[in-house]
């Protein structure tokens, strides 16, 4: 890390933790294996405490920055052979013009835009290879939630009907500085490939998942009032008297198919 990274306050508008264990810093890098030729996307390289080393190991990333001293630090530290950096909101990037090529995605996210980010990200999944994201254990803990668990919601079905996700180890506060007040963890997201994907309209199941989730102490038949009937929901194969926290991403596929064959406007966005 350089002197001017070293002296870079963190920013509480761009939920800045800086990540400074070199040994965290090591097993990230190690889970995440780069290798020169892949298209590596690091979101939010702040102080580069990952950036050098996944350069060293890639060759060259690219990297979305919001912070401009940070940026321009970044721009000082490496060249342009090893370093492609784009100064912007990573919420307002075009994902779908970035990845032209078969895309790696990685960070130690925000805490505050994570759930925003996993969504706007779900729509270029056919183009991503994988993504080893940092996040806010709850956050991390809700992504992997079994149905039935206190956690599991709609971050939990969604990021579960597109990728395989795995946690893979806990990071402690104080492997940051500003040390945050939450413990942090580490998980990895692969897509699942198209072929393993349900038949179904995606954005009817995005509506399906988002009206049963609505208000959680709501029985399906009263959550989904405006999608399906009781009798709808029990030609899905669903009992109307569950809750939407009891139920299988299968199940909600199965509600999203019965619910394609009315008409339903409009579409739903995933965030």
């Amino acid at each position: 890390m350089t002197t001017d990274a070293r002296a870079h306050q963190a920013r509480k508008r761009f939920g800045q933790n800086f990540l400074h264990d070199a040994v965290v810093v090591d097993r990230i890098v190690d889970a995440i294996d780069p290798q020169p030729g892949q298209t590596i996307f690091e979101i939010g390289p702040g102080q580069a405490a990952l950036t050098g080393r996944l350069i060293e190991r890639a060759g060259h990333i690219h990297a979305v920055e919001i912070d401009r001293d940070l940026a321009a630090i970044l721009r000082r530290r490496f060249d342009d052979t090893q370093l492609t950096l784009i100064e912007a909101d990573v919420l307002k990037i075009d994902w779908h013009a970035a990845a032209s090529k078969p895309l790696r995605l990685v960070g130690n996210l925000p805490y505050n835009i994570s759930t925003p980010l996993l969504f706007a990200l779900w729509p270029i999944a056919d183009r991503v290879i994988d993504q080893h994201f940092m996040l806010q254990r709850e956050v991390v803990e809700r992504m992997v939630a079994p149905p039935g668990s206190k956690v599991y919601g709609r971050l939990s079905v969604m990021l579960q009907f597109r990728y395989h996700v795995s946690k893979l180890f806990d990071v402690p506060p104080e492997a940051f500085k500003p040390a945050p007040k939450v413990t942090s963890s580490v998980v990895r997201m692969h897509p699942r490939p198209v072929h393993e994907l349900p038949d179904v309209n995606a954005s009817i199941f995005a509506r399906v998942v988002a009206a049963a989730f609505g208000q959680r102490r709501k029985i399906l038949r009263n959550a989904l009032a405006e999608i399906l009937n009781a009798d709808e929901i029990r030609d899905a194969g669903v009992d109307s008297q569950a809750r939407a926290e009891t139920l299988s991403v299968e199940s909600f596929v199965d509600l999203a198919r019965r619910a394609a064959t009315k008409t339903l406007t409009p579409e739903c966005r995933l965030a």
